[in-house]
């Protein structure tokens, strides 16, 4: 018998606004996207295994930082 499980990460984009780099300082568009990892089974997510994070992605360098908190006031998928 096999048992397949694992863990799944996945990123949401939530919006996408302009404003400057704080990496790199150029004026370039800045994603915000909402991370969430999930335990599978059997290639199905089933329960979130830590909070959801949110990231800002610049469209320049390509940098990944942590948004400030109170960024996205949501519900979780």
């Amino acid at each position: 018998m096999f048992l397949l499980f694992g863990l799944r990460t996945k990123d949401y984009l939530i919006s996408v606004t302009t404003m400057i780099c704080e990496v790199c300082g150029w004026n370039a568009p800045q994603t915000l996207i909402r991370r969430t990892t999930k335990f599978t089974l059997f290639f199905v997510p089933l329960f979130p295994v830590r909070p959801s994070r949110q990231f800002l992605s610049c469209g320049h360098c390509q940098a990944y930082r942590p948004a400030p908190t109170g960024t996205y006031q949501g519900t979780t998928p």
